[in-house]
């Protein structure tokens, strides 16, 4: 199972939010890079980084900081947010370097640029992110509601061959209390990070039923020991 550390870029800082709500933010870290380097040095294999910014608006917002932040650590890097064309995939994957990228509106809103993101850079590369409100997929940020059911969605995505998805219970981002289990243990045939909700470091272990798990807020309020948890593996 990956561990895989978040940084969420608002402003060009890390921050968390609670539920998704732009509103109830948390500042963390004013210099993202350091932060992503302060993971590395802990044993991470791999950093998620979502633009904020980007998701709200549909751009590059805080392409800057993602800039320092790859030039700052070797490991591999998946991002996601506000990436809705051909040329933002490729200026990320190709001039960045960034190993993955994570699709999310686009993926619901425009399923055939999705099928030809996976033709055009491989199923390794591509991510889509399964965000969930209330049963259903929301976009947008996590500001709109699509009403398409989540398992529709995921259906639908690896009919199109997708490997690797992000699913995330909105309801539970940021707020410490674990993970939807239930949710998790309804999808099958294909490869789950957990995402929002982990409290402590027995969800991380409960988390290894699936390919990877996301960790933010649990590393930054202190309620995990990541260098231990990632040593452990």
């Amino acid at each position: 199972m990956l561990i895989i550390p978040a940084i969420d870029l608002l402003g060009g800082e890390a921050v968390r939010l609670f539920k998704g709500d732009y509103a109830q933010k948390t500042v963390y870290s004013r210099e993202p890079a350091a932060l992503a380097a302060r993971f590395e040095a802990m044993g991470a294999n791999y950093l998620h980084i979502v633009d904020l910014d980007g998701a709200k608006q549909g751009n590059t917002a805080n392409l800057r900081s993602i800039e320092k932040i790859r030039a700052r650590v070797a490991m591999p890097i998946q991002l996601g947010g506000g990436i809705r064309s051909p040329e933002t995939v490729s200026r990320y994957l190709d001039e960045l370097k960034i190993d993955r990228v994570i699709l999310g509106t686009a993926a619901v809103e425009k399923p055939d640029f999705a099928r030809e993101m996976l033709e055009t850079h491989g199923p390794e590369r591509i991510v889509v992110g399964v965000d969930v409100r209330g049963g259903k997929v929301a976009t947008g940020g996590w500001l709109k509601g699509s009403g398409l059911p989540y398992l529709t969605f995921i259906e639908q995505l690896k009919e199109m061959g997708l490997r690797y998805i992000v699913a995330t219970d909105i309801s539970k981002d940021g707020t410490l209390t674990s993970p939807n289990w239930g949710m998790y243990e309804k999808i099958s045939g294909i490869h789950v990070i957990v995402s929002g909700g982990v409290s402590c470091e027995a969800d991380i272990e409960r988390a290894g039923a699936w390919f990877g798990v996301i960790v933010g807020k649990a590393y930054y309020a202190g309620k995990v020991d990541l260098a231990k948890c990632l040593k452990r593996g």
